[in-house]
């Protein structure tokens, strides 16, 4: 993905060498379409420099930090020097991201997908997010909740979920449900109460999955399931309901799962 604007002065900006002069560095933006910006000699490194080749070379990546833009000449002057380490490998995470998530979107919408299209979908994302990446890892995390309100069809918002799910990964996610246990026996606290152990795994959840059960209110129960992927949270979080229902049916009882809090 390519921005069509102009970078604003203090931003950086990841860009490939294309041109080595004794006075300075050309280099092609790889983030805002045919956009390229000069990195003069003074601005390459600290110090006296006497050959600018000692510094970088031909074709190698670089993040510069933009310094001033002048849009009727169409110049661009940028700084090599002005970035540290951190900076740069932040950058470089940054860009990198950003192109997982242009792929993405072609994976969410197809080859066919029109310029028209992909830029109203990305606009609206940006919009909300600041980075496309941010957007799919949001919707990884949070599904289509995380994209409420945005300018977006139905359809665009199930591919995005769909594809993040899919393909980002995140430390951990986060997912609820709820339970409702009834039983009308004499001994329906004891049975419910077996029904919450068995929901809880009876101590054998795997050591990468946080799961537990908490009393809402009656006869209402709330699971929640920490994961390192959606995938593993959601199917986590249906064995649990499912390990309560088996064990309070199996004794007379009733049990209700559903992903939504029901309010008195």
């Amino acid at each position: 993905m390519q921005y069509t604007g102009w970078p604003e002065p203090g931003e950086l900006v990841v860009g490939k060498v294309d041109d080595i002069e004794d006075f300075g560095v050309f280099v092609e933006l790889e983030e805002y379409e045919s956009k390229r910006g000069l990195v003069h000699v003074s601005e390459v490194a600290s110090g006296w420099i006497k050959n600018v080749r000692d510094h970088v070379t031909e074709g190698s990546t670089v993040v510069a930090k933009v310094l001033e833009i002048d849009e009727e000449a169409q110049q661009i002057d940028l700084s090599i020097k002005d970035v540290n380490e951190h900076q740069r490998k932040e950058k470089i995470q940054e860009w990198k991201n950003e192109q997982k998530a242009d792929a993405w979107m072609t994976v969410a919408f197809g080859e066919d997908l029109s310029n028209e299209r992909y830029r109203a979908v990305v606009t609206a994302l940006i919009a909300e997010f600041e980075t496309l990446y941010d957007a799919f890892e949001a919707a990884a995390i949070h599904g289509t909740e995380a994209l409420d309100g945005l300018d977006l069809r139905d359809d665009d918002v199930d591919a995005v979920v769909e594809t993040a799910r899919e393909n980002v990964s995140v430390p951990y996610v986060t997912v609820t449900g709820y339970v409702d246990l009834r039983c009308p026996t004499g001994d329906g606290v004891d049975v419910v109460r077996e029904a919450l152990s068995a929901a809880e795994g009876n101590g054998e959840v795997a050591d990468e999955v946080d799961l537990s059960v908490s009393y809402v209110g009656a006869p209402e129960y709330r699971i929640r399931v920490q994961a390192p992927d959606y995938k593993i949270a959601e199917a986590e979080l249906e064995e649990s309901a499912e390990r309560a229902r088996a064990a309070i049916e199996g004794v007379g009882g009733t049990a209700e799962y559903h992903r939504e809090r029901r309010e008195e």
